[in-house]
């Protein structure tokens, strides 16, 4: 049994069983990752995979706990390469950040500059998704962490370190009838087309769930999987959107016009995920300080330790 074979199977598996998209990503031929996985099986004795010709179908019951235990013993070797590298090259290596367009565009980019000026040779890749998604980079070991607001609390394998609150706004075109409303209700903003986040993203259930305490069914005509494409729509006059606060910029979104609300929606907490077990660098907590302050590295090691 070889590391490499076991970097293959995980890889075949983070891929969604795709077979091209593994080699291409381990910049290996095909038929190389079946050969060393097929070798993998012969010496455990077990089929890990099910195949339907050349193309892999499913992973077999026993090939689920090989394809954990696998991952587990890659997460343990990367973790002794940055033990070593802690203390040989302090200022050099990667860190890959999982987030949501939300975050990426318009919470990270000062840290993003703050943590690149202070450490030019660590390679920062940011990788997007939905929460799910991006829980899931972390889990596998395909992303050191994970911000985002929804769905990192159903990962048992992350540990969660709540960052800050923030909120909602409804955008409108310029002279859109809720602009004279004293106060926005739910009642008069359900009268109108809304464009809001896609079900996945960015607090989206804190909206459903303000809608179904009063008993409204709001008429969400579009959904986004970021708020520029949600402002885009607003401004064709297609409806009127919910967005996160951060989004609106009055300065950048000159066609718009925002309406705090607050009172509207509980609020949503945005998280970092870290995954259990897993040993951090310490540029890592700084970047995680520089994000939310309140996480020092004493704070960040006691929640990982609990």
């Amino acid at each position: 049994m070889k590391l490499q074979q076991l970097r293959y199977l995980c890889a075949v598996a983070n891929q969604n069983l795709n077979l091209s998209k593994a080699a291409k990503g381990l910049h290996i031929s095909q038929p190389g990752i079946s050969k060393q996985i097929q070798l993998l099986e012969d010496e455990l004795g077990v089929e890990i995979f099910i195949r339907n010709g050349k193309r892999i179908t499913s992973i077999t019951p026993p090939g689920q706990s090989i394809v954990e235990i696998a991952r587990k013993i890659l997460r343990e070797e990367n973790n002794l390469k940055n033990v070593s590298q802690e203390f040989t090259n302090k200022d050099i290596g990667s860190l890959t950040v999982a987030t949501t367009h939300t975050q990426a565009r318009y919470a990270l980019p000062q840290t993003i500059r703050e943590f690149t000026n202070r450490y030019p040779k660590i390679k920062l890749k940011i990788r997007q998704g939905n929460p799910i998604q991006i829980s899931k980079l972390v889990t596998s070991g395909q992303a050191d962490i994970a911000i985002a607001t929804e769905a990192i609390e159903f990962f048992n394998e992350l540990v969660m370190l709540p960052c800050y609150q923030w909120n909602r706004c409804i955008i409108t075109p310029p002279n859109h009838p809720l602009l004279s409303h004293e106060q926005v209700s739910l009642k008069s903003v359900v009268k109108y087309p809304i464009i809001t986040y896609d079900f996945a993203f960015t607090g989206r259930s804190k909206i459903n769930q303000a809608f179904e305490a009063e008993n409204l069914t709001p008429n969400v005509v579009l959904t986004a999987l970021d708020a520029d494409v949600i402002k885009t729509y607003v401004e064709l006059g297609l409806g009127i959107g919910i967005v996160a606060q951060m989004a609106f910029n009055p300065n950048r979104d000159k066609n718009l016009r925002s309406i705090e609300a607050g009172h509207l929606f509980e609020p949503s907490t945005t998280r970092i995920g870290i995954r259990k077990n897993s040993y951090l660098r310490s540029y890592i907590f700084d970047f995680i300080h520089m994000f939310s302050p309140q996480l020092s590295k004493n704070t960040v090691k006691k929640a990982m330790n609990k």
